[in-house]
């Protein structure tokens, strides 16, 4: 696929299969995304009781990934990206790799996995607004509908639930987390954009790759002095994190994006904070009252009604 090509998708029976598998892989991947919130709150601590560094998880993290990625790579023999895709997974490298993660672990000091569920709900939105900037990918009315409707609803459950709990309220966490999903939208969209040519799995791969002589060094040196005295769940977040959220999710997630389509894939992360409020449940004890589940049931609901009504008009010929 070029730089400035959307995906193509196949029609008929096989290309009816084809997007359906990649729904699905964007949902498998956005699960694997959903517990990304806790396990990083159980890696960082609070501001009240820190355990490891975000710098150190941010960078950690990526190195681990890079790491499986150059076992990946060298198992089966995949040749190096061509010099024009280095730019796109550069960027997807910033967002993925470095923006997103430190940005996240640096408000998770300061507010809880649900807290931050809620501000990141609007990662789809953003997702598919760059989706449509960078690929030149246009949808029906009906679709961006669709979109803003289970946005509204997540930012209506956000001020419903802070009613209940003391005022929401913005603060210099809520900004990060809104750089935040900035960010891992660039990353998910540059990344998109070279699946096709190298295939979805690769993509994270040379992401993770190409930062390692950055990550690793900078893990090494930040490791922690007090490594002994880290609580063994703080390590298992970190772990959960270098392994899924930062390689394995991506397996699915590329994958998705270019069999599904990523205008159309990318409204699957509108169950992302509901699936994080679940799982903060048995990690940080974090409880999903009846309100929750009701909320999760209406944007689910646009999600799949925004699958149906997402047949993409023609792509841009600028």
């Amino acid at each position: 696929m070029s730089g400035s090509a959307a995906p193509s998708v196949t029609s008929g029976p096989q290309g009816d299969a084809r997007l359906l598998a990649g729904f699905w892989l964007g949902v498998l991947g956005v699960a694997c995304f959903a517990i990304t919130l806790p396990a990083t709150r159980l890696a960082t601590g609070t501001a009240a009781d820190p355990q490891l560094s975000p710098w150190f998880v941010t960078f950690g993290r990526a190195a681990l990934a890079g790491l499986l990625s150059a076992a990946y790579l060298a198992v089966v023999r995949s040749p190096w990206p061509a010099r024009a895709q280095w730019r796109d997974l550069s960027l997807s490298m910033l967002g993925n790799c470095v923006g997103y993660p430190l940005l996240l672990a640096w408000a998770l000091r300061s507010v809880t996995a649900t807290h931050a569920a809620v501000i990141t709900a609007l990662l789809p939105l953003v997702t598919a607004m760059v989706a449509a900037w960078a690929l030149h990918q246009r949808a029906r009315p009906a679709f961006w509908a669709c979109a803003v409707l289970g946005s509204a609803l997540v930012v209506a459950f956000a001020w419903l639930r802070a009613g209940g709990n003391g005022g929401f309220g913005f603060d210099a966490a809520d900004g990060l987390l809104g750089l935040a999903v900035i960010a891992a939208s660039v990353g998910y969209i540059y990344g998109a954009k070279v699946t096709p040519a190298l295939g979805a799995e690769r993509v994270i791969c040379w992401v993770c790759l190409g930062a390692l002589p950055l990550t690793l060094p900078a893990a090494l040196w930040l490791w922690p002095a007090n490594a002994g005295e880290i609580r063994p769940s703080s390590w298992a977040g970190f772990v959960y994190v270098g392994t899924v959220s930062m390689w394995a999710g991506f397996f699915a997630w590329y994958r998705g994006l270019d069999w599904g389509g990523a205008l159309r894939v990318s409204q699957t992360q509108l169950l992302q904070p509901f699936l994080a409020m679940l799982f903060a449940w048995p990690l940080l004890g974090e409880r999903l009252d009846a309100v929750s589940v009701g909320f999760a049931l209406a944007v689910v609901a646009t999600v799949f009604v925004g699958r149906r009504v997402s047949v993409s008009a023609p792509a841009s010929k600028n």
